[in-house]
């Protein structure tokens, strides 16, 4: 019986290598396009601020040709007061289309403008990707940093996206790379608050645990070399969104790597869109 296993999980393992492998084989052969600057708010909107149409703007990187990918909005980084939108080179023919957003920065404007752009960015995602060819229950929503915080601020806060009619539970996934849990601390300086002290308030995406959230994949870098306390509060993060009842949370600590710890975390971040769009494809 002991051999038996062992040829099944042997079969089932060269199964899986071999599946991997035809769809990178296929993600390679895929040309993919690029548009750039779209405006994500509607023309009165952009034409209300010039800051607005300078700044609140996409880049779409979509497979030509194909029906039904994956889509990944991906938010920058930098503190919410610096930064550019990205696609990032890692996520580059892989077989899914990436959007990288623009949002404004402070000392320009203040919370929750921030946050307000990133829902913007992914209404427009959910209302425009079927015509580029993606696939709407395939939308999945990252970033590094101040960008894993818009990330599970706008998947967690069900609020922001009511705003634009899209229910923040169709989103496929949430995956944010050492995004803060608390409240963000350029939000906190806004207020005076200093950096070392932990505010969880409606700004943080800890304030908005619930049971029925997307999937949550949460990735830090090595607790020892991270940013002020930021493995732990995706620790508690994870914790709590289990205590409330939620079951498809994970934690991934990248032991070794500090906050910069994107190349070896977007290997991550691809292998859980392919798993939940095949879950989502009934394959």
């Amino acid at each position: 019986m002991l051999h038996d296993h062992s040829e099944i999980m042997k079969n089932l393992l060269l199964s899986i290598l071999f599946t991997a492998l035809a769809f990178v084989a296929r993600a390679q052969e895929t040309e993919y396009a690029t548009q750039q600057n779209i405006h994500y708010y509607n023309d009165s909107i952009n034409e209300s601020n010039d800051y607005i149409k300078e700044r609140c703007v996409l880049d779409i990187y979509y497979p030509k040709n194909v029906k039904g990918y994956a889509t990944i909005v991906w938010f920058h980084g930098g503190g919410l007061t610096g930064g550019s939108k990205e696609i990032p080179e890692a996520l580059k023919e892989e077989g899914v289309c990436v959007v990288g957003v623009n949002y404004r920065l402070n000392p320009k404007v203040k919370a929750p403008k921030y946050i307000e752009d990133a829902a913007a960015a992914v209404s427009w995602v959910f209302h425009h990707i079927n015509s580029f060819g993606g696939d709407s229950s395939l939308i999945f929503v990252s970033g590094h940093s101040a960008g894993g915080y818009l990330a599970s601020m706008v998947g967690l806060d069900t609020s922001w996206l009511n705003q634009h009619d899209i229910d923040a539970n169709s989103i496929a996934g949430l995956i944010p790379f050492s995004g803060h849990a608390i409240t963000h601390f350029t939000v906190r300086e806004e207020r005076g608050i200093p950096g070392t002290q932990p505010i969880i308030d409606s700004l943080a995406p800890l304030y908005h645990v619930r049971a029925d959230a997307p999937p949550l994949l949460l990735i830090t870098g090595d607790r020892e070399m991270e940013l002020l306390g930021r493995y732990e509060e995706n620790a508690y993060l994870m914790r709590m969104m289990k205590v409330a009842g939620h079951k498809h949370t994970v934690l991934y600590e990248m032991d070794g790597y500090g906050h910069n710890m994107t190349e070896p975390a977007f290997p991550l971040l691809l292998n859980e869109v392919h798993r939940i769009s095949e879950e989502k494809k009934g394959k």
